[in-house]
């Protein structure tokens, strides 16, 4: 299976970009996985909802032009269905099986994603009612992406 994670911003502490490395390489023993990185825009102090939305918007259309026509897309939004560890893994083996070969996640910059990106997903999903920081995220993401494998694959891990 394909795996892109499309995120906005770049990763600045070294501590974040050693875990994704290590859950990268994790993971290469079960799929292809591709991280991009789109360009965040610079959001003032005290931005108003207009200037909020031209960012996210902004974002959106960099975001937008690396989804391809055939992936399935999942956007990642606190208001996504929730699943549990056992459930997620079920959920990516179905996609598999029903011939979705290649999946892409979208973690949004921190004003979250612009409705156009909701659009054009496939679902929404949720890691949690709780805000985290979308550098973080990635490092979330990737984990739960490597611990779905080892469920997947009857391997300890999930405990």
């Amino acid at each position: 299976m394909n795996i892109t994670l499309i995120t906005v911003g770049k990763i600045k502490e070294k501590y974040y970009r050693d875990a994704i490395a290590e859950y990268s390489k994790r993971l290469s023993r079960y799929c292809k996985l591709e991280i991009v990185e789109t360009a965040d825009e610079k959001t003032p102090d005290n931005a108003s909802q207009l200037q909020s939305q031209q960012i996210k918007q902004k974002e959106a259309e960099r975001i937008l032009k690396y989804i391809h026509e055939d992936a399935y897309c999942i956007a990642l939004a606190i208001d996504g269905k929730k699943f549990n560890s056992e459930d997620f893994a079920a959920h990516i083996e179905k996609l598999g099986v029903a011939g979705k070969s290649s999946l892409v996640f979208v973690i949004g910059g921190s004003l979250g994603l612009h409705e156009s990106v909701f659009q054009r997903a496939d679902e929404k999903i949720s890691f949690s009612d709780m805000t985290f920081p979308h550098q973080l995220m990635r490092v979330i993401f990737l984990e739960q992406i490597y611990r779905s494998y080892r469920i997947m694959h009857g391997e300890p891990y999930h405990k």
